[in-house]
């Protein structure tokens, strides 16, 4: 199995260089609600912050407006890169996120790892060093605030964009016209079918590829990700991740299912925002 990792590790950067990947995470523009809630009570200004797993610079905008000072790190050349040309006089840095050398104890006030870049530091080694560099660069009461995939996450929620089809029957009628009046309905209903029928489609696929796998049962583990091509990928519900900082010296601050603010569920939420604290 760790020579498996091993390769697949490899291979997840080499997935994270190639232009087309790029390309899409450097179009990302949002925070979730999650992450909007998270940051605006945990991130303060003026604190010294340090964003692991930048991607494309999506968090960017609102942490490096808000940091003292800010530093963006990639394993990914081509995403650094991306990051320097998107935002000249902002720090970026290529580094392994198991490898935080560079900085030095206590240097940040918080450290945050977005859109599940925690779960692609692998194999397990790789992943325990991270956690005991972050934990090391963050001064006390320090905050780690990260996301991570649930492995029991097995029903699809249905999802479409309303204001995009809203917009959309706009072009074809008049917003006052009768003829709006009948067509939003029935695209809305052709929508909500189309929505149930794919969200039903990819619940069956989960079902088929997680229900087996040890990371389901166990709570923690891998599984193959297949954005991008196929990505290598950790998985553990909370539990789990809780018991695995605690050795690093965290205290869980608070867990948030993704589908904030829908309902969640432990077999619909695809992941959860996590916030964690260095003891005093």
């Amino acid at each position: 199995m760790r020579t498996a990792q091993l390769h697949n590790s490899a291979a997840n950067l080499a997935i994270y260089n190639r232009a087309e990947t790029v390309s899409y995470y450097a179009a990302l523009e949002y925070l979730t609600p999650c992450e909007r809630l998270l940051f605006e009570t945990y991130i303060k200004p003026g604190m010294r912050i340090l964003d692991l797993g930048v991607g494309g610079g999506r968090t960017t905008p609102y942490l490096a407006g808000l940091a003292s000072r800010y530093v963006g790190v990639d394993y990914a050349e081509e995403m650094v890169r991306v990051c320097r040309n998107k935002f000249p006089g902002v720090e970026f840095v290529r580094a392994d996120a198991a490898d935080l050398s560079g900085f030095d104890n206590n240097s940040f006030d918080a450290v945050v790892m977005a859109f599940n870049a925690l779960d692609y530091v692998v194999p397990d080694g790789d992943r325990l060093r991270c956690l005991a560099e972050v934990s090391r660069v963050l001064r006390s009461k320090g905050v780690f605030i990260f996301s991570s995939h649930n492995p029991r996450a097995i029903l699809a929620r249905p999802a479409w964009d309303r204001d995009r089809l809203r917009t959309f029957t706009r072009r074809l009628a008049n917003p006052d016209s009768p003829l709006f009046r009948l067509t939003l309905p029935f695209l809305t209903a052709l929508k909500t079918v189309q929505a149930s029928l794919r969200a039903a489609s990819t619940s069956a696929m989960r079902v088929i590829r997680r229900i087996p796998t040890a990371a389901f049962w166990r709570g923690e583990g891998y599984l193959l990700d297949p954005a991008h091509g196929g990505l290598l990928t950790h998985v553990w519900v909370p539990k789990c991740a809780i018991t695995e900082l605690g050795r690093f010296g965290f205290r869980v601050a608070r867990v948030m299912p993704h589908d904030y603010p829908q309902a969640a569920s432990r077999f619909l939420t695809d992941w959860y925002y996590y916030v964690f604290q260095t003891e005093p």
